[in-house]
C-alpha cells in the first residue's frame, strides 16, 4: 500500500460508494478519485455506471463499477467481495443508495407495503452494506471509515413519506452503534445529513410550489446546493485526517437547521 502524503491525500486508499453512479454519490466518488483513491461505484443502471466510470478514469487510482440491487442481500455480499478483489483492499465505504419511494397524500392513507419497501432500501441496505464492509476492514486489521448518507428529514417532521424519514433516522442510530462497537478495530463510523441538493432524486425542487417557496425563504443562502459541495467532506472522512472523528452527524444544509 502506498503511504498517503497528508490527511487529504488518498493515494493508495480504496473506497466503495453505493448509489455512486449519479448525484451525491457520484460527486463523492469524483472527489475521492481526485484525491488519489481507487473507487468502485455501485448502481442499478448499466448506462449510468459506464458513464460514471468514464468520468472517473484517470483522476486517481483504478476505477470499477458494479450493478447492484442493494436490497438484495446476496447481491451486496457478492458485490463487496468482488469490489475488494478488484481494488485490492478497502479503506472506506459510503452507503449512499436511496430513494424517496412512493409518497402518500397522508399518513393514514399509506400502506404497510409502501412503508416496508422504503425501509428495505433506506435502512436495511445500509445495514447489509456496512456489515460486509466492516468484515473486510476487520480482516485487514488496519482500520477504516464507514459513512452512511442520512437526511435532514430524520430531524424534521414532514408530509407524505413517514418511511423515508423513519429509515433515515434509524441510519443515524445504526452508525452510532457501529462507532462504539467497531472502534476497537480502529474503524470509525459517521453519518452525513444533506438537504436541498439539486439531484435527480430531488426533481421538482425548483418549482414554484408554496412548499418550495417556503423552504427557499428559510434557507440562509437562498439557493439549492450542488452535489459537488459534498466532495471535500467525503475526502475528509475517507482520509487519515479523520481517524479520531467517529460517531458524528455531519449536517450539510447551508444553515437551514440553524434558522
Amino acid at each position: 500500500m502506498t503511504v498517503p502524503e497528508g490527511p487529504f491525500d488518498l493515494t493508495g486508499k480504496a473506497a466503495v460508494v453505493t448509489g455512486g453512479t449519479a448525484g451525491i454519490g457520484l460527486a463523492m466518488a469524483t472527489a475521492l478519485a481526485d484525491a488519489g483513491a481507487s473507487v468502485c461505484v455501485w448502481g442499478r443502471s448499466l448506462e449510468r455506471a459506464s458513464e460514471a466510470v468514464a468520468s472517473l478514469e484517470g483522476r486517481g487510482g483504478p476505477v470499477a463499477s458494479r450493478i447492484v440491487d442493494v436490497t438484495d442481500e446476496a447481491a451486496v455480499v457478492d458485490a463487496m467481495r468482488s469490489s475488494v478483489d478488484e481494488l485490492g483492499r478497502l479503506d472506506a465505504c459510503f452507503a449512499n443508495a436511496a430513494s424517496l419511494g412512493a409518497t402518500s397524500r397522508s399518513f393514514v392513507e399509506s400502506t404497510t407495503e409502501e412503508f416496508r419497501s422504503v425501509i428495505e432500501l433506506v435502512l436495511d441496505s445500509v445495514y447489509v452494506t456496512m456489515r460486509e464492509a466492516a468484515r473486510v476492514l476487520i480482516d485487514q486489521g488496519e482500520g477504516g471509515s464507514l459513512v452512511a448518507t442520512s437526511s435532514l428529514s430524520a430531524n424534521y417532521g414532514g408530509y407524505g413519506n413517514p418511511a423515508y424519514a423513519s429509515g433515515k433516522a434509524a441510519v443515524i442510530t445504526l452508525m452510532k452503534q457501529l462507532a462504539v462497537e467497531l472502534g476497537r478495530h480502529r474503524i470509525r463510523a459517521n453519518t452525513i445529513q444533506p438537504a436541498w441538493f439539486q439531484t435527480d432524486m430531488m426533481a421538482g425542487i425548483d418549482d414554484d410550489s408554496p412548499l418550495t417557496k417556503a423552504v427557499r425563504s428559510r434557507q440562509p443562502q437562498r439557493r439549492w446546493a450542488d452535489a459537488t459541495e459534498l466532495g471535500a467532506l467525503a475526502v475528509y472522512l475517507a482520509g487519515d485526517g479523520s481517524t479520531w472523528h467517529s460517531g458524528d452527524e455531519f449536517i450539510v444544509d447551508g444553515g437551514y437547521h440553524a434558522v
